[in-house]
């Protein structure tokens, strides 16, 4: 594989959650190989993936973020705009951006449901860096097919 280097973009909505699919995002792909960016909330991740696929550095992005219905607005908009919007930038970039994004429809600010998702987050984490490297590599081996 050429690119050594994953951008890791997190919400800091829920930061407390959000943070532990970083976790296990490190736990896959060694931290010393991951550059770390923070955002105030989901919908301003598609333009930064965009600005760090641009740069040429990145393998892969991974982008985090929980959405959650906070009774003002409809939230599933805003996740739906955040994953299509992380979609065209892998589309229009040729650089894989993964979504780390969950939009439960039944959350409560409990530590019931904190732990729940600070434990699923982690997995997620790992899920998406195990997709990063499965996706490299998959792309290595066309272009190794090509040659």
């Amino acid at each position: 594989m050429t690119h050594t280097r994953f951008a890791f973009i997190k919400a800091q909505w829920h930061a407390d959650i959000v943070d532990r699919a970083l976790e296990g995002f490190c736990e896959v792909i060694p931290e010393a190989q991951v550059d770390v960016f923070d955002l105030p909330g989901a919908f301003e991740m598609p333009l930064l993936a965009k600005d760090l696929a641009e740069t040429g550095k990145y393998g892969a992005i991974a982008c985090a973020a929980f959405v959650v219905d906070g009774g003002i607005y409809r939230h599933d908009f805003v996740a739906q705009s955040v994953v299509d919007g992380l979609m065209r930038v892998g589309l229009d970039t040729g650089v894989p951006v993964l979504s780390v994004s969950l939009t439960p429809h039944q959350y409560q600010e409990t530590d019931h449901h904190n732990e729940i998702y600070r434990a699923h987050f982690v997995e997620k984490g790992r899920e998406a860096a195990r997709a990063a490297l499965g996706v490299l590599k998959t792309r290595a081996s066309l272009l190794d097919a090509a040659a």
